[in-house]
């Protein structure tokens, strides 16, 4: 386990002297799990190696508490417990629980241990292995310790027992006590090559899921181009590829990528230009560090520049795979590697002139806004280098947006500035050391262009909005004004007055904030932080700390640096002054630009550190006490505002802020809790951080929190939970820990709290999931309030509202229970809407409830289903998957649904449309729906009047098993009109069924085989098939247990037998 720990184990910086901690990372989670099995399960260790002592004993602090060790077989001491059982060289106890350290000297009772801890043994078992992150060497002595290079322990072990057995052998005289050692030894032995096995399992697993999760880089992308390259040209009996070249520009950047870089921040490497010969368009792909997909080619709307738009969801790691998927006749040639290497002689001129382009940025940035199509011609590269060298001698020095921009000053500024500022000598040093500190780390300016947020940046474009010269101003701006004068002159008596004169004035008053700025008060109050005076440092942070909550004021400390010397703040030790720094920290830090700043100094780590304070429920709390709790809350404060961006989300994660997070929850005090759980749903959409919550134990404190008095701790629970409860086991822990009750009294609770309420709603959507939770829904009477609130609430209440009844609807009992509660009318009514993501749930409720006939004939007479077929024009593909699967219920429970369907214009045209998307969800539904239209005689004529079978034919290709299942059961039902059997053998549909029958999925199995027995009717098709290998399949299929794959196996087998037998026929008379 030693190497696995040191080598693949992700870990927490160490930081104050303690020892980094195990991430909570999904690897981590792998490599817990593979150990836990190990330590519990009967098939790793033998009886004799769990009773095997450890040389040293492995020590951990524990969570568990003596009492549970009750019973026999251990001892209780006062505080502590020790097992009866002890070593028999040192008579030391194989158990030991002093105060909240554990210690265990076998394997036994490590397992015990575990088993005791219940549903807490992950937390024991991680608190273990950080505490001893080399348990081979406690277990079975530093001979076996983990080293790096080659490790001979074992040989050199192995050659030691063999000699003494050798030795044993020639006495006579065999001592006994010789024979337990010997007999130890094979055991530790036997017991180091399990756990050498171990170790090997897990880092082999570790070196798949890294490998998995390694992102493209310019590197890969440019030597997958350039294989590729070598097997294109015209000739396709010859090559693979007609071309393949880089879209736009031939300007390649500093770090090797080729795309703006606008369209780097969103991790765009470059864009290619393919064409497959057997593929009429050519294919426009774009390379991300994610990997390869599909964009939508060159826009209509702007001139030689793409629409960035992917046109599907798959995304491919290799350019090859992708290529394979699109073009059959590259992955014939591929496969069979019938194809030319074209030999390079010369290197490609764009390269040349990307090259000559490096040594002058500023020249070609201007390029920036042309783009020109590559192409591979000489000809046409010769021209852009003409155009590029008439434009080179325009040179214009080009100035970098001001969002762009490092935070650092230029000279000339600082020298301004410091003309205002440098009154005296004390504040003339601090200005200086204040711009030392403003300058970004070379290794973080690159930082700059790669930010993620999920809050709008609003903020970041905010108009400033300034008083007009002529406007009255209140004698308050003039008095702060001179207050500022002496600010800036004055001794430090005169400095603490006058920052006491400037808190009498009504500080949340935007004119009293807006006068300390235009008098240059924020520059003086900022130089005061890099003073020694501690009173000055707190009358300024006091006042910064009020008056940064207006948005200009923030923008404006931002851009003075003054977040990078409250970040060194963080770091003093006067507890008043963190508290201070960290709360205006948490006002500053409202926008993007700010946030990036504290992390590139160091600041999230230095937050996360504040976080680490004393017992919070003890039952006497000392005024230190009592002020180390306030710096752990105004360091959470902080760190809510700042994990709205994804990077600083991922710096809190290894600065370790997980196990302090959850230890704070834990706290009875409101004004604590609110900013650690508003973080911890802040955060809790990455994975990473839903696995700790569940993992931690958060989950319990999160639903005790749900029944607090307090609406904003309240929501920010809700929504912790509506993020994590995508996972089984954490809405399996909501409804242990009695969390489904409170989420529905908030419903009852009659608030108006629209956040609130959203929040509620969407945790119970998500918790509505699991069967087990429906339940409980159902007790609660959760569907009545539910539709209770589809009238006059916002959309983000409505999403979470509608996503419930969907998910509970999918109870048959519920589906009458919404009808009964008057809830199909106002679903009818949202599919009228345009938000999205509530038309994608209003159309899976709608489809659940259509279940129901009689909520079917509700729907009918509201004209729901026209409504559902009218979203089938929507742009977005959900909105389109969703309405073709509702229709599908729709179908089959109406009572005359082949005159509904024929009712609607244009309806059946529309729907054969969609089988051109590209979209496999939506090819999904568009097949299930059709399968259900073409139980209508009629209805099955017209859509083959509008060409359905050539279309379904070309979709046989797929792998996608829920695409095969609705295809072939597409195929079975349209081939009951006229010569569509024969039509789809001529369009070649038959061979690729047949390789559906290799599918895992019975289901699969079930539609193909009553498309074979469709398609059998005609002999051509039966020919195909047999050729094809179908009858053996088929055979195996028969004995199946399912009564209609059974028959549509043996009705095709009967089929093909049949025509054998008029062929014998035929040939022998």
């Amino acid at each position: 386990m030693g190497q696995t720990l040191q080598r693949a184990a992700q870990w927490t910086t160490a930081t104050d002297g303690q020892s980094g901690k195990l991430e909570f990372s999904t690897l981590n989670e792998d490599l817990l799990n593979t150990v836990l099995n190990f330590a519990e399960g009967p098939g790793g260790k033998s009886p004799e190696e769990g009773k095997l002592v450890f040389k040293k004993p492995l020590t951990w602090t524990t969570a568990l508490k003596p009492s549970a060790f009750s019973g026999s077989g251990y001892i209780e001491k006062g505080t502590s417990v020790v097992s009866e059982a002890t070593s028999p060289k040192d008579n030391l106890p194989l158990l030991e629980l002093s105060g909240n350290k554990l210690s265990v000297l076998s394997l036994e009772y490590a397992e015990n241990v575990l088993r005791v801890a219940g549903d807490k043994k992950m937390v024991e078992l991680r608190a273990c292995l950080e505490e001893n992150k080399d348990p081979v060497a406690n277990m079975l002595g530093d001979r076996f310790a983990t080293v790096d290079g080659a490790d001979n322990s074992i040989f050199r072990y192995h050659e030691e027992i063999t000699k003494e057995i050798e030795l044993l052998s020639k006495q006579s005289d065999e001592s006994e006590e010789k024979r337990r050692e010997l007999e130890e030894k094979k055991l530790v032995l036997s017991l180091r090559l399990k756990l050498l096995r171990l170790d090997e399992q897990m880092l082999n697993a570790s070196i798949i899921k890294i490998t998995n999760d390694v992102r493209l880089n310019p590197k890969i992308v440019d030597g997958e181009v350039s294989v590729l390259k070598q097997v294109s040209g015209e000739d396709d009996n010859r090559y693979a590829l007609q071309y393949i070249n880089y879209f736009g520009e031939n300007y390649v950047y500093q770090n090797g990528c080729r795309a703006q870089p606008w369209r780097q921040l969103n991790g765009d490497i470059c864009y290619l230009i393919i064409k497959c010969f057997d593929v009429e368009q050519p294919l426009y792909v774009t390379a991300n560090t994610s990997g390869y997909y599909l964009n939508k080619g060159p826009s209509s709307e702007k001139t030689g520049q793409l629409d960035y738009e992917r046109p599907d969801s798959d995304t491919y790691r290799e350019l090859v795979t992708m290529i394979k998927a699109k073009s059959r006749h590259f992955a014939d040639m591929i496969s069979k590697q019938e194809f030319n290497i074209k030999q390079q002689k010369d290197r490609d001129l764009h390269l040349a002139v990307a090259q000559d382009d490096d040594q002058d940025m500023e020249a070609t940035a201007r390029s920036e806004h042309h783009h020109h199509q590559y192409q591979s011609n000489k000809e046409q590269t010769q021209r852009d280098e003409k155009d590029r060298k008439k434009i080179q001698p325009a040179r214009t020095k080009l100035e970098p947006s001001l969002k762009w921009k490092n935070l650092s000053l230029d000279d000339e500024q600082r020298s301004h500035k410091s003309d205002h500022r440098h009154v005296s000598k004390r504040f003339a040093n601090a200005h200086e050391s204040r711009n030392k500190s403003m300058k970004t780390p070379q290794a973080d300016q690159e930082d700059h262009f790669s930010e993620s947020s999920t809050e709008s940046e609003e903020e970041e474009e905010a108009i400033e909005r300034r008083p007009e010269a002529n406007a009255d101003l209140p004698s308050e701006y003039w008095q702060i004004q001179k207050l500022v004068k002496y600010l800036k002159g004055g001794n430090q008596t005169a400095t603490i007055i006058a920052l006491c004169s400037l808190r009498d004035f009504n500080l949340t008053q935007e004119t009293c904030q807006l006068a300390i700025r235009d008098v240059g008060g924020l520059e003086v109050l900022i130089n005061l932080l890099d003073t020694d005076e501690v009173k000055c440092k707190i009358g300024a942070l006091k006042i910064l700390k009020e008056i940064s909550r207006n948005t200009q004021i923030r923008r404006a400390i931002a851009d003075l640096g003054g977040l990078q010397t409250m970040v060194k703040i963080l770091r003093d030790q006067d507890k008043d002054l963190k508290c201070l720094a960290a709360e205006t920290i948490a006002n500053v830090a409202k926008f993007r630009r700010a946030r990036r700043t504290v992390r590139q100094h160091g600041g999230i780590k230095r937050l996360v550190h504040l976080l680490d304070c004393v017992k919070l429920n003890s039952t006497v709390m000392t005024p230190e006490m009592e002020m180390s709790v306030e710096v752990a809350r105004c360091g959470a404060l902080a760190l809510w505002s700042c994990s709205k961006s994804k990077k600083n989300k991922e710096a809190m994660r290894k600065a370790g802020a997980i196990p302090l997070l959850a230890k704070l929850l834990k706290s009875e005090h409101e004004n604590m809790l609110i900013p650690v759980v508003g973080t911890l749903q802040e955060c809790a959409s990455e994975p990473s951080y839903g696995l700790a919550i569940r993992t931690e134990g958060m989950i319990e404190d999160l639903v005790k929190n749900l029944k607090s008095s307090n609406q904003e701790l309240q929501m920010h629970c809700a929504a912790a939970i509506f993020k994590c409860a995508e996972e089984k086991e954490t809405r399996d822990l909501v409804r242990q820990y009695g969390g489904l009750d409170p989420l529905v009294g908030l419903l009852s609770s009659g608030t108006d709290d629209k956040q609130l309420l959203a929040a509620a709603t969407g945790a119970i959507w998500k918790c509505s999931i699991s069967p087990e939770n429906v339940q409980r829904f159902q007790e609660l009477k959760a569907i009545d309030m539910l539709v209770g609130l589809l009238n006059n609430q916002p959309e983000e209440v409505l999403v979470n509202v509608v996503g419930a009844l969907g998910e509970l609807a999918k109870d048959p009992p519920n589906r009458m229970a919404i009808r009964k509660a008057g809830g199909i009318s106002p679903l009818v009514n949202l599919l009228t809407g345009t938000n999205q993501a509530l038309l994608v749930n209003v159309t899976r409720a709608v489809g659940q409830c259509a279940e129901e006939p009689d909520n079917m004939i509700i729907i009918d007479k509201l004209d729901g289903v026209r409504l559902l077929w009218s979203l089938l024009k929507n742009q977005n593909r959900d909105v389109q998957a969703s309405a073709a699967w509702a229709i599908c219920p729709c179908i089959e429970n109406a009572k005359d649904a082949g005159e509904m369907v024929r009712s609607f214009v244009g309806g059946l045209e529309l729907i054969v449309s969609l089988l051109k998307s590209e979209d496999k969800e939506v090819l999904a539904a568009v097949c299930a729906a059709i399968a259900n239209i073409a139980k209508d005689e009629e209805n099955l004529a017209v859509i083959t009047d509008h060409g359905v079978v050539p279309m379904l034919a070309k979709l046989t290709h797929t792998t996608d098993d829920k695409l095969r299942r609705h295809l072939a059961e597409a195929i079975a039902r349209c081939c009951n009109w006229g010569n569509n059997r024969i039509s789809f053998g001529k369009e070649r549909a038959v061979a690729p069924l047949v390789r559906y029958l290799k599918s895992k999925d019975e289901n699969v199995h079930r539609s193909t085989a009553r498309a074979l027995f469709q398609l059998s009717k005609n002999p051509e098709n039966c020919i195909t098939m047999h050729e094809a290998g179908v009858v053996k399949p088929l055979i195996k299929m028969v004995g199946s247990k399912d009564e209609d794959l059974q028959e549509s196996s043996a009705g095709c087998i009967g089929n093909i037998r049949r025509l054998a037998l008029a062929n014998e026929k035929a040939r022998y008379s």
